[in-house]
Order: C-alpha cells, then sequence, then structure tokens
C-alpha cells in the first residue's frame, strides 16, 4: 500500500481384499497440495503479533508515512506500553497518537481532537502525496483548541494544525482520499461549507470547496482514487449516487464526479461497502451486511473494465482491507465461508489473507477477539516500511491478540517467525498382519500451509520417514506411513514433529504398537465392503479419530470424550469411546455432498433414556447443523429411528429398545431398494420407497447433532454412552453383508 494515499486497509478373499486397500493406502501419505494462491501469493508477512503500545478505546483510522511513522485515530483518551493492564502506566492522547512503525511505541507529535458536547472520534486519516500534510476526518470540532467543523488539516513537520485549512462539514467524515490539489470526503454530511453536497464532496488543499458532485441518498463510508487519477471509487450505504440507481458502490469521475459505472443489484441491498482499496490491476471492496441473504466478503474489480474480477462469499462483516506484495489482508469476523469451499461455522477469525488474483483463503490466521464496541474486532489496516522490514498495522476495538491481552493496535511484519506447529497428534494400526500403520492428523500453523512432518522410531534421533503435507485450520487431512521393517511379536514406539521450515514442533508423545502376525478379522471385512470411512476409537488423549481406511478421512473428537472405553465392541486389541450426551460428538474432516446411496454402521452401549443422535450427516461442524439428515437416533425409550430428507423427513424405526447396557451392531442404508435399519445382524425396520434423500454439502457426525423437527424428538440431541467401529459407505450394504459383519465380532 502506498504511504501517501493513507488508506485503510491364511486369508479369506475378504481379508486379502482389505489388506489391499491398505497396501494401497500406503502412497497416501501426501495431503492435498495448497491451492494455486498458495503458491503465486505466498504470504510474507507472519502471524506473529509484535510487541506495540495499546490505546484505551477504539482505532476506527490509521495512516503511514514513507519515513515509518503511522498514526492512529478513534475514540480514545489514553494509550499505555505493551502488557500494561488496562487502567495502569497510561498517557493521554486523545482520540489520536503517532509511533514508531518499527518499535510500536508513541513518537513526540500528540493532539487532541475534541468536541464542545458529545464524544469526539477521528474516523479517517490519509496523508498528502508528498507526506507534508495529515489530512484527518471524523466527528470533533476541535484540535488542541484550535477550532475545526469535522476535518482537520496537521502539519507533519510540527505536529500542528494548519490554520489555512478551515472548511465547514456539517457531520461526521468518514472517508478520505487525496490528491496533490484535492481532498474528497465522505460521511454523514449533507453541507460543505455552506453548499449542498450529500454524503461525498472535494475541497481544494486549500480548504475551497470544488464544483466536483456525487450527491448519494445515504451514508459514504469508503472513497479511493484509482492509480491513473481518472476515477473516484465511492463505497458505503447508499442506493442512488447522483440520481441513478447504484447500491453500495459506484465509480465517478475525478474532476466532475459524473458516474462512470454504476453498480445497481451488484450488491444485496441489506449489504454495505466498509472499505476500499486498490493496486495497479485492480479495486477492492470490504463489505458488510445484516439480515438474510447478505453479502460480508471481498471483491475484486479490474480498473480498466471496473468489473469484478472475483468475489468470496465469507460471512462475518469486513471491515478493512489491504494490499501488499500481491495479497489482500482483511479484517472481519469471518465466521462462515463454506460457501467458498473453505470453513464452516467455524469460531470467528477476525485476520485473513487472499491472494489478489484468487479468493482462496491463504494460510495466515493471526487472530483477534471481538473486543468492545460494536463488537467486530479490527476496523483499520495500515503497511509501511522502516530499517528494511515492511510492516502491517492493525487497528479496531479488539482487546486480545493471539490470545494474549493487546488492546486497540497491534502490528506484524515479515520476520523473523518464531511460532512452531501444533504437535502432531498420531495414531497407530496393526490391522494387517507384518507392517504398523502409523497415522496422523495434519498440524496446524498460523502462517505456514505446507508443512514438514518426520517420524521417529524407537527412541532414535534421526528420522525413518520425512513427507510434507497441506493443512489448515479447518483442513487437517490425515497423513500415513507404513512401517513394513517389523515382525510379528515386536513393539515399536513412533513420534513425530512438525516443521515450518524455520519452527519444529516438540515430538508428539511416543505411541506403541505390536505388530500382529495375522489379520483381524471384523476390521478386515469392512474394509472390504468397501468403507470410505472407519473410526476405531483407539487414539488416547487427542482430538483425532484415525480412519483405518484407504479414505483417509479422520475425525475430530470434541469436548475431551472418555478415550480408551473397554470392553470395546469387538475381540481384538480395540477400545470404545464415550460421550456425555450433552457436549461431546465427532465430525469427519472431509465435507461432501455424494451421499445418494450410503450405509452407516457403528456399535452403540448405553442405558440413558434421554435419547440423542448417535450418527448422522450435518452441514456444520462447530456448531448444531442447519441442514441434517441421514441419521440414526434413539429415542428416550430406547427405540432407534433412521431418518433421511426429501422435501420432508422420511423415517424407519425400530420396535424394540436398545438402551439395556449391552453392545448393539447398528447398521442404516438408503439405495434404490430404499431405507433399511438393521439391530444386530438383523432387519428392523423397512420401506422401499425411501430411494432418495438431500442433496448438500456436510460432514459426518458421530454422537451428537441437531433435531429439531424429526418426529419422536429425543430430550437431547447428543448421545450418552459407548460407541465403537464406525463405518460409512458409498453403497447400500446388503443383509448378508450387515449379517456378517456381526457374525464377526468375536472372532478377533
Amino acid at each position: 500500500m502506498k504511504a501517501t494515499t493513507g488508506r485503510r486497509r491364511g486369508r479369506t478373499r475378504a481379508t486379502a481384499a482389505a489388506l489391499c486397500l491398505l497396501a494401497g493406502a500406503l502412497g497416501a501419505a501426501a495431503a492435498a497440495g495448497p491451492p494455486a494462491a498458495a503458491l503465486t501469493a505466498p504470504v510474507s508477512i507472519t502471524a506473529d503479533d509484535l510487541s506495540t503500545w495499546q490505546t484505551n478505546g477504539i482505532v476506527w483510522s490509521m495512516a503511514a508515512s514513507a519515513d515509518g511513522v503511522v498514526y492512529a485515530g478513534g475514540t480514545f483518551s489514553t494509550v499505555r506500553p505493551p502488557g500494561a493492564a488496562s487502567g495502569t502506566s497510561e498517557e493521554p492522547a486523545v482520540n489520536f497518537a503517532a509511533f514508531d512503525t518499527a518499535t510500536g511505541a508513541p513518537t513526540g507529535c500528540s493532539l487532541s481532537f475534541t468536541l464542545s458536547s458529545g464524544t469526539a472520534t477521528v474516523r479517517s486519516l490519509v496523508l498528502s502525496p508528498d507526506g507534508e500534510t495529515l489530512y484527518a476526518g471524523g466527528r470533533f470540532g476541535a484540535v488542541n483548541g484550535v477550532g475545526v467543523s469535522n476535518i482537520a488539516a496537521i502539519d507533519t513537520a510540527t505536529c500542528t494544525p494548519r490554520q489555512d485549512f478551515k472548511v465547514a462539514v456539517s457531520a461526521t467524515v468518514r472517508a478520505l482520499a487525496v490528491t496533490d490539489d484535492t481532498v474528497y470526503l465522505g460521511g454523514d454530511f449533507n453541507s460543505v461549507a455552506g453548499q449542498t453536497r450529500n454524503y461525498f464532496a472535494a475541497v481544494t488543499t486549500g480548504a475551497a470547496l470544488k464544483p466536483w458532485t456525487a450527491n448519494a441518498d445515504e451514508v459514504g463510508r469508503a472513497v479511493e482514487l484509482t492509480p491513473d487519477g481518472r476515477h473516484v471509487v465511492l463505497g458505503g450505504d447508499f442506493f442512488t449516487v447522483n440520481g441513478t440507481s447504484s447500491h453500495a458502490l459506484a465509480v465517478v469521475n475525478t474532476t466532475t464526479g459524473a458516474l462512470d459505472k454504476s453498480y445497481p443489484g451488484f450488491i444485496p441491498n441489506t449489504s454495505t461497502v466498509q472499505d476500499l482499496t486498490s493496486d495497479a490491476k485492480q479495486f477492492y471492496t470490504a463489505n458488510e451486511g445484516t439480515g438474510g441473504g447478505v453479502f460480508d466478503g471481498r471483491i475484486a474489480l479490474d480498473l480498466t473494465t471496473l468489473n469484478q474480477v472475483w468475489r468470496d462469499t465469507c460471512l462475518g462483516a469486513t471491515q478493512a482491507i489491504l494490499v501488499h506484495n500481491g495479497v489482500l489482508y482483511s479484517g472481519s469476523h469471518a465466521h462462515d465461508c463454506a460457501s467458498m469451499g473453505e470453513f464452516p461455522d467455524q469460531p470467528r477469525k477476525h485476520l485473513l489473507a487472499q491472494s489478489v488474483d484468487d479468493p482462496k483463503l491463504l494460510p495466515w490466521f493471526p487472530d483477534t477477539n471481538d473486543g468492545i464496541g460494536e463488537p467486530v474486532g479490527p476496523r483499520v489496516m495500515a503497511q509501511t516500511d522502516k530499517g528494511g522490514r515492511h510492516y502491517l498495522w492493525v487497528g479496531g476495538e479488539f482487546t486480545t491478540v493471539n490470545s494474549k491481552a493487546q488492546q486497540g493496535l497491534t502490528r506484524f511484519a515479515d520476520g523473523p517467525d518464531t511460532g512452531a506447529p501444533w504437535v502432531p497428534n498420531v495414531s497407530v494400526s496393526t490391522v494387517a498382519p507384518g507392517k504398523v500403520d502409523v497415522n496422523w492428523q495434519t498440524s496446524f500453523d498460523t502462517d505456514d500451509g505446507t508443512l514438514t512432518y518426520r517420524i521417529y522410531k524407537d527412541g532414535a534421533s534421526t528420522p525413518v520417514h520425512t513427507t510434507t503435507g497441506y493443512s489448515v485450520f479447518w483442513d487437517r487431512p490425515q497423513l500415513r506411513w507404513t512401517d513394513t521393517d517389523v515382525a510379528p511379536g515386536e513393539t515399536h514406539t513412533y513420534r513425530i514433529t512438525a516443521s515450518d521450515g524455520t519452527n519444529t514442533s516438540a515430538k508428539s508423545p511416543a505411541v506403541s504398537a505390536t505388530v500382529a502376525d495375522k489379520a483381524e478379522s471384523y476390521p478386515a471385512r469392512v474394509l472390504s465392503d468397501g468403507a470410505s470411512l472407519y473410526w476405531r476409537y483407539d487414539e488416547g488423549t487427542s482430538t483425532f479419530a484415525a480412519d483405518t481406511g484407504a479414505g483417509l478421512d479422520n475425525g475430530f473428537l470434541r469436548n475431551t470424550p472418555s478415550y480408551r472405553q473397554t470392553p470395546a465392541a469387538v475381540s481384538g486389541p480395540s477400545t470404545a469411546i464415550g460421550f456425555n450426551g450433552s457436549t461431546q460428538y465427532a465430525y469427519s474432516n472431509r465435507g461432501r455432498s455424494d451421499t445418494t446411496r450410503f450405509s452407516v454402521e457403528t456399535w452403540i452401549r448405553t442405558t440413558t433414556t434421554k435419547g440423542g443422535k448417535i450418527i448422522g450427516f450435518g452441514s456444520n461442524t462447530m456448531e448444531l447443523s442447519g441442514k441434517y439428515d441421514k441419521h440414526v437416533y434413539m429415542l428416550n425409550n430406547g427405540r432407534l429411528t433412521f431418518g433421511t430428507s426429501n422435501n420432508g423427513g422420511q423415517t424407519v424405526s425400530t420396535i424394540g429398545a436398545y438402551n439395556d447396557g449391552a453392545w448393539h451392531h447398528v447398521v442404516a442404508t438408503q439405495g434404490s431398494g430404499g431405507m433399511a435399519l438393521y439391530v444386530d445382524g438383523q432387519l428392523r425396520a423397512v420401506n422401499p420407497l425411501y430411494t432418495k434423500n438431500q442433496s448438500y454439502t456436510g460432514y459426518w457426525r458421530v454422537g451428537g447433532d441437531n433435531l429439531a423437527s424429526w418426529p419422536n424428538r429425543p430430550t437431547s440431541n447428543f448421545f450418552a454412552g459407548q460407541i465403537d467401529e464406525t463405518a460409512v459407505y458409498p453403497t447400500a450394504l446388503t443383509a448378508a453383508q450387515v449379517s456378517a459383519h456381526y457374525a464377526l465380532r468375536n472372532s478377533g
């Protein structure tokens, strides 16, 4: 971002087939590669926040000079050192402060923006192209006692208000942009220098009102000059500009204010443009919406055609955007980007990065909280250089940064990278004879997507295997390495590290495996019958449910269920997992929509009288799903219901109850033969007419999810009891297959 603009910014056939599936998985240790955007526009700024002074209120505006000074304006009265608690070690700073970009400490420039009645605030800051003048807009009546009217010019050499720049603006100024001779402003006003100017206006750098007219019907929130000097891009709440329909966004002529491009229907009526920025090829919008059908994401538009290049559809009120080195950084409270193939229903993420050429999210995830005020979190961004380093500053209403106390301001730089990836979650499997499958959930690093994994065997200091994988916080694919340098009866231990190339995690806790001399019959049959997901729940204390099959679709275990419960449902060296019936559940890492035909299989053991969902398909992972079906749930009386959606719910239910404290085998299928529900190897309920279900992208969930509106809804959405050997198939299992699985429960 240019500092001159101040922009915000002996085996059976079944066993043999299963072993073939396992062997086919040996080459599956590489995770899905990074998106193209991650390769073409790597993020140069780290996610490690730097020590920075704080404010006691909201930072709404920033401008960064070429000589490394960052000016911050907002609604605050003091600043304090990093680490100081609110109310301690404070120094006066009335709605304005200036900082050294390299140290994060205040400079000697001190200004006081005040109002005789009400609360003063500084909403926009912009530097003149030569850096000699800082223009400030907001709601204030004086700067250091010098009377002004919602806009002021500051001499940066002396840090004093310019007496020769006085122009009356009738209400809050929210946005500014400046050339050598003109200051463009947007805000809440309807009058400038005694003349009608509705929400946008232009004055000379000598404070004379210009004839430039771009009258809107609602508030102006953002103003951006295009690099060629021909256009002014306007953003805000408006629906018309100069009487022509153009909601929230318009491009007007720099000299006259006449419309060059209108955007009727381009942005939903429920959304507004909060910020604008540009680079040499494109300009970008930050959008916020309320109500149904909102648009909260970012849009890139071509500077030549003024047409859209791309848009993302993340939900979560984007407030600030900034371009640096081919990356668009944004501040928002993004909480759901599933519509663009990114994270669903996660806790809010307040800082994101995208390539200027691609809306896919890049692996850069520092974070703030929402903070005080409305609240949103980040409100403004600025970037400048000093001492050969690039700095990204973020201001807002947050009170934490990267989970540490820090209010109002923070900054990041292009190094050093000091954050190590998370320690990998590891599991081992000995389903097949003469080998050990080492499975792990890919790690997470706040500013690197591709990580290097090293496997250490039996306490050795040299790794036996090294590989790489790509992961982000919502997509942590399972990786696998198979150790064949083992013999039946031997016991081996394994540990794994994750590295971003600079920082390496600690080694994972050691996990041990005793090499089998023959295949386990039950899991071998599950695999040979084509399970696309197979969780055995043999892990210890981690968030990881390893997929034993070739699909490598691991599960995330939420809210610390009870691990390694015995006895397990089937014989052999395996354990079950226990859920509390209120908060605990598991969900699959991989979202999918190919569920026209399917089977779900699991074992349950419970005495609950509150029912709950045992297994199902849902649109959300971290919250109760908005779409949910293809599920088996228990009623309060212990009976089981299998339901799918097809223009309404369709269910089949058992007559018998299964909350007797014994292990029960449950299989539900749907395909061309309709819906069938089996318990303990026997068909208990069927409807051959129910052959279709609702199509949507979702995740397999075990232990709990939404049950609203389903027949005989139990007291709880969540299942209290033990679950084991969960499998999902892309086909409808036959009665013979189901019976065979149940018969193998005691076969070892």
